[in-house]
Parts: C-alpha cells; structure tokens; sequence
C-alpha cells in the first residue's frame, strides 16, 4: 500500500477544493446583478428588444439583468468596454449588427469581434426599410430615386453613426442605384429617428423594429426593405431586389456577447436562459409585434454566424469600393 506524502496530499487537497469551487461558482452563477450593456441610444429598436430579453432572462436566472446603454464611437465603446471586462458574466453587451458585423469592415476599431468575445447567442433579426418622412414628396422607391438623380449632393439621409448598419445599406444603395446623398451621422438611431420625423433630414434605412410603430402611425412612409424577401409585418413594401437590384440583401441582428474567457459553463448558462427567454410564448408575441424575429441559437451556431457575417460585409466593402469617412 502506497502512502502519500503530506506535500503531495495537500497539494492535491488543494487542486480538488479548486476545481469544486469552480464548478460551484459557475453553478451558483448569478449571485449579483448581471449588467448587459446596450451600445447604442435607449428608445431604439435595439434597445426595445435587449429590455424585453433580458427581463425574462433575470426571471430565469432569479437575479435583475440591469440594462446600460452607451452609445457612441457606432458601438465601439461598448464593445471594447466589454472586451475589458472581467470574463466572469457580470458584463454582457448585446452585439449586433454594427458592432460585430459592419465595424470591422468599415472602421479601424481597436477590437477583434471574434477573438475579443465569448458569444452566447443570438437574440433575433429583422428586416432594413428604407423610409422617408410622411410629408416627404417621394411615395414609393422609384420616386426617391430619381429625385436623388434630379439633385445630385442635394438629399441627405440620418444614420446611427459612421459605419453603422443604417449607414453602410444606405451606402451600398447609392453605390448600387448611383445616386450622391448627404450622410448626417447620429450617435444612436433613436435621435437620427428623432430628426427624420421633424423633417430635419430627408431619409433614413433603420431596422423595421424601430420603424414600425411610425410606419404604422403614418408619420413615415416605407419605400423598401432590404432583406431577402418581403416581410410580413409590411407585405405590400417591396424588397430592394425585386425593385431592380437583385442580390441586395441587408438584415438587422442583435445577439448576446461575453468578454472572451468567460467560462463555458457561464455561457452555456446564459444560453439556456436567452433561449428559454426567446421560447416563452410572451416574448414571442412581444417580438413578433415589433417585427422581430426571435432567432435561438447555440454560442457555437453563433460564433460561426458572426464569422461569416464579418467576411460577408468585408467582401462587400471590397467589391463595391465603398469609401466610408470616420
């Protein structure tokens, strides 16, 4: 019979407390609040759709999931913050399409949208329209069009800020249909939104979640969606493809990430409470009402989603030349 040296047991004393203790931590998993920061303005669809998630997700989890918007830098600031964090799930920020997708296409950010991150899932996606304001003179796409070719330079369009998803479509639309407009950046759709509505500005290409409540108050006019096919929520508004540009395709996503080195066990965790949350038949409806889809996937069905998003928006940069200023 082998017996252990006192320094050899209690070194593996130790090593066994570690590992128990880990997996009890991860287990316990949340003990505190857990903050989910929103990268952009709060009262847009984003932020809509990250409160509604995340009410249910605390409800899951039984501890509050504490929203934080910081817009500013088209998401750069959250994201890096968020990069920074301590990867033990406490700090979360709800990636999407700019921050994870156009970003690295278009801007020299100071953050890798793969490796900086632990992603945990998505949330949902919905469609891009392109809107104009209900006093606006152009009815339907063709209108729109040619009064940008009528007046060159003359038009301009709000975004939610240099080389956001708002303004990126709306730069590959202009490369598309060769018309000039004037870019007017915002920090956050919901003030570019603001604007359009009090005619400050002549257009705009948001998601349709923060555009459909004004759609459907008649306050804006829906001219085309950018996505693949048409959506339900607005079935008689035209895709861009089938308006002459076919193989134009532009959809809005939001999703959950972690700092990178966040334990799987943790993100696993937070998985199955984002999933169970997007199940609940509430937060379906809930979504389905804004034109949101709810999109469950696993963090590794995500993390690939987020590859192939990177180089599909690169490649487009690429392909159509697109020159986008800071």
């Amino acid at each position: 019979m082998q017996h252990l040296r006192p320094a050899s047991f209690l070194l593996k004393l130790l090593l066994l407390l570690a590992v128990a203790a880990s997996a009890w931590a991860d287990t316990a998993f949340p003990s505190k609040p857990v903050r989910i920061i929103v990268p952009v303005a709060a009262g847009g669809g984003a932020d809509m759709v990250a409160r509604l998630v995340a009410d249910k997700m605390g409800q899951r989890l039984g501890q509050q999931f504490v929203i934080e918007n910081k817009a500013g830098g088209s998401g750069t600031i959250a994201a890096m913050e968020v990069a920074r964090a301590a990867p033990d799930g406490y700090t979360l920020m709800q990636c999407f399409v700019a921050t994870h997708s156009t970003n690295p296409a278009v801007l020299k950010i100071r953050y890798d949208p793969i490796a900086d991150f632990a992603p945990v899932g998505m949330m949902g996606l919905t469609s891009n329209v392109l809107v104009v304001g209900s006093k606006n003179p152009a009815k339907n796409f063709q209108d729109f069009l040619a009064m940008a070719r009528a007046n060159p330079g003359k038009l301009n369009f709000s975004s939610a800020g240099s080389g956001s998803a708002t303004h990126l479509i709306m730069e590959y639309l202009e490369n598309q249909a060769k018309v000039d407009l004037v870019h007017i950046p915002y920090k956050g759709a919901a003030p570019a939104m603001q604007d359009l509505l009090g005619g400050q500005v002549d257009a705009m290409f948001p998601s349709l979640t923060a555009a459909l409540p004004q759609i459907r108050g008649g306050k804006l006019r829906a001219l085309a969606v950018a996505s693949p096919k048409r959506d339900p929520m607005i079935p008689d508004v035209p895709t861009i493809a089938e308006l002459g540009f076919p193989g134009f395709s532009a959809i809005q996503w939001w999703g959950l990430c972690a700092p990178a080195k966040t334990p799987e066990a943790i993100v696993n965790r937070l998985n199955q409470a984002l999933n169970e949350a997007l199940a609940h038949p509430d937060i379906k409806q809930r979504l389905g009402d804004v034109a949101a889809e709810p999109t469950p996937m696993t963090p590794r069905q995500f993390r690939d989603f987020l590859v192939a998003e990177v180089d599909k928006w690169k490649r487009l940069v690429k392909e159509t030349k697109l020159q986008i200023e800071e």
